[in-house]
């Protein structure tokens, strides 16, 4: 038995080692055809690191051939398919400005913009990456209106301002939590404008209510006057709005609290 698995072992290894050696040879070599030939090979059984190199040297030979082309996209496309989005994202683009009559220009920037969309992070973290993935994919459906992936697009573009959404939610409550209360109104009524159809809006209109009430409570005399009566017109909006809301019981304890003053 033991011989046996080392006999393995050996043709193993042997194999790998040919392997190698012929591929060595072909980077080495100058027969362009039989770099291109292995390059599909190894992108085809998903050895993407190889056939980078080989597409590359392909491409830098003939850059103006259908190869060349073919070459070029299959290098952005290896780079996307090992996860490696920026440099994918990278030769995508640079793949559409140096062949801007190609067929694959909608494939490309479909991918060139799901590259983004894959960078995006939590919603935890900073979202520069979201805003720039909802740009490049609202700029695939200005440019292919008619596109069959649209409905795609839409979607992805939902999922990511839920992202911005999170993370504009929180920071209101924070805010809250921490009894910023200047700072706590006034992103409350940026995100209500913002997200005018989410569903923390009555909860981000509560937030408001409170801290504009305790805002006008530490306020000075010259403006608090001022700042009740913003309170007041708040609850009444949000008790037209929400008159079944969970909150209502608690804002009017408060709205009665401050008539009585």
């Amino acid at each position: 038995m033991k011989s046996y698995l080392r006999i393995i072992f050996y043709l193993s290894v042997g194999t790998l080692f040919t392997a190698c050696s012929n591929y060595n040879s072909i980077i080495k070599g100058d027969d362009y055809e039989a770099k291109f030939d292995a390059a599909n090979d190894y992108f085809e059984s998903k050895k993407y690191d190889r056939c980078i190199v080989l597409y590359e040297q392909v491409y830098q030979h003939s850059p103006k051939t259908d190869q060349g082309e073919a070459s070029y996209f299959r290098l952005a496309r290896s780079y996307y398919l090992m996860d490696d989005y920026y440099m994918a994202a990278y030769y995508f683009s640079a793949y559409i400005q140096r062949f801007p009559y190609s067929v694959k220009n909608e494939e490309a920037l479909f991918l060139s913009a799901l590259c983004s969309v894959n960078n995006s992070p939590n919603w935890t973290l900073d979202q520069t990456e979201t805003l720039l993935a909802i740009n490049n994919v609202q700029e695939f459906v200005d440019q292919y209106p008619q596109s069959t992936l649209i409905d795609s697009c839409n979607h992805i573009i939902d999922k990511l301002r839920l992202k911005l959404e999170l993370k504009d939610y929180h920071k209101v409550k924070l805010y809250s939590k921490t009894e910023n209360c200047k700072a706590a109104v006034t992103s409350a009524d940026i995100f209500i404008d913002a997200y005018p159809r989410s569903e923390y809006r009555e909860e981000m209109k509560y937030i408001a209510i409170v801290n504009n009430l305790e805002l006008a409570n530490k306020s000075i005399e010259s403006k608090k006057d001022d700042r009740i009566e913003q309170t007041i017109e708040r609850y009444r909006n949000f008790a037209v709005e929400f008159p079944k809301s969970v909150y209502l019981k608690e804002l009017d304890l408060l709205y009665e609290s401050i008539k009585s003053e």
